[in-house]
């Protein structure tokens, strides 16, 4: 049966690292005969400009009837001034899909360990991931501002922490088993809700280990002792912020991928960087998280695991072979990067 893939390559160097991904898509799905059909859409600010909005009405009918979507990156320094920015477009398709669950892998790799802004013994064995409540908390809460007050509205179901606090779980099970709900329950009452749930999921999985940290000390033990983590869960805000400073840790925005999960629908997965625009149209940008994204799509969208795992290892390849992009210290183009992981794929 062939897999509908909605591609949204978006804005700034979108187009580009969306195009060599699709290419190393196709070279591995020839190896391992994925049926597969593809459809582009306008989104961010390529919707926009053609259509007057982030999220065109076919483009989100196109997401909904999909087996999967993958998203390069949007935004750019002439939408600033608009009535409505690309970003709104991404907010209103996790909540029009229900994306709860955004999942970031952080890893280090041998070839860009002297990348890292951490000594070399600090980042040595750090393979975690970050589980992020995605369409719930503050930002999707009541925003009033006022000429001299302002108040965000920070709200969670237990149902809704108890999805995510699961989902943490259930990719537990396949790692090293331990679980790191992240909170500040000594001041907020999401906080001190979603820490009973939390203990409460943990009844249901007496394999895995569940520990508890406030959301400031976690900041420091992600610096300081970046290995101890094996899988983090936690609320829209914190996962928004705790995120971001683990994604420094690899050295490089450029080789990071990420998903998207709803209970039932359709996944997104998309690199965690942003659209560039002062590099866009040069030829220069870095594909790998965008295609370390399409290996997680087939992985947890397709059960493709053994073709994920072969980009995983070209591209791995790839680096230990000194081909790198500018981002990463090198020289080599776009395109000449995407060529080298088919070559070893």
């Amino acid at each position: 049966m062939t897999k509908k893939i909605v591609a949204l390559a978006g804005d700034g160097i979108g187009p580009e690292i969306m195009a060599a991904s699709l290419q190393v898509l196709a070279a591995v799905a020839e190896k391992h005969g994925f049926d597969y059909q593809v459809e582009e859409k306008a989104f961010g600010g390529a919707g926009i400009d053609a259509l007057g909005h982030p999220l065109p009405a076919d483009t989100l009918a196109a997401a909904k009837e999909a087996d999967a979507i993958l998203l390069a990156a949007i935004g750019g320094p002439q939408y600033d001034k608009a009535t409505v920015r690309p970003e709104e477009g991404l907010l209103a398709l996790r909540k029009e899909l229900g994306l709860f669950a955004n999942i970031r892998p952080v890893r280090i790799f041998d070839a860009l360990k002297h990348l890292s802004p951490l000594k070399a013994e600090r980042i040595a064995g750090v393979d975690f991931v970050v589980v992020r409540e995605l369409t719930g908390g503050i930002y999707f809460g009541d925003h009033i501002l006022e000429e001299r007050s302002a108040r965000d509205t920070n709200a969670y179901s237990a149902e809704e922490i108890d999805r995510i606090v699961r989902k943490a779980f259930d990719i537990a099970k396949g790692r090293r088993k331990l679980v790191t709900s992240i909170d500040k329950q000594n001041v907020l009452a999401t906080s001190k809700l979603w820490r009973t749930v939390a203990d409460q999921v943990a009844k249901d999985y007496p394999d895995v280990t569940l520990e508890h940290q406030l959301v400031d000390s976690a900041a420091m033990l992600m610096i300081t002792k970046p290995a101890h983590f094996d899988v983090i869960v936690t609320e829209n805000l914190f996962g928004d912020i705790l995120s971001d400073e683990a994604s420094v840790l690899p050295g490089s925005l450029g080789v990071m991928p990420s998903a998207s999960h709803s209970v039932n629908g359709p996944s997104l997965y998309e690199p965690i960087h942003g659209s560039a625009p002062d590099i866009a149209g040069k030829g220069i940008a870095n594909p790998i998280s965008m295609i370390l994204s399409v290996a997680m799509m087939l992985r947890e969208s397709f059960d493709m695991v053994e073709a994920a795992e072969q980009i995983e290892r070209a591209v791995e390849r790839t680096l230990q072979a000194s081909i790198l992009t500018a981002d990463l210290g090198g020289k080599a183009s776009t395109q000449e990067m995407t060529e080298a992981i088919m070559n070893y794929l």
